[in-house]
């Protein structure tokens, strides 16, 4: 049985594929971009996943993968309800952005 580490890097590894056949595609995905549903951050649709009402990016796809993988979490559900705290965090980092920005 495949240990923890194993799994992540496999899942990268299909990630980073994903990313990479997406962009070959369509190049201009590059140029598209959407507020991941999971970490909150404006990623590159490139990689992106669908899963149900939330689109994740590649990085939170690896996570969601890995973490059905390794059976964290058994539902999309349960990652979006775990970063919370991160997507918060997104969210007041770009209003103190934002707020510089019209202070200067």
């Amino acid at each position: 049985m495949k240990d923890a580490q194993e799994i992540i890097k496999e899942m990268q590894e299909v990630a980073k594929v994903m990313y990479n056949d997406d962009i070959e595609e369509n190049p201009d995905i590059v140029d598209e971009y959407f507020d991941c549903s999971a970490c909150g951050e404006y990623k590159c649709m490139a990689g992106s996943i669908q899963y149900g009402k939330y689109r994740l990016c590649n990085d939170c796809v690896v996570l969601a993968e890995a973490g059905f993988k390794l059976n964290k979490i058994k539902d999309i559900q349960e990652l979006i309800d775990a970063m919370e705290d991160k997507r918060l965090e997104v969210m007041c980092d770009f209003i103190k952005q934002d707020e510089n920005s019209i202070n200067n």
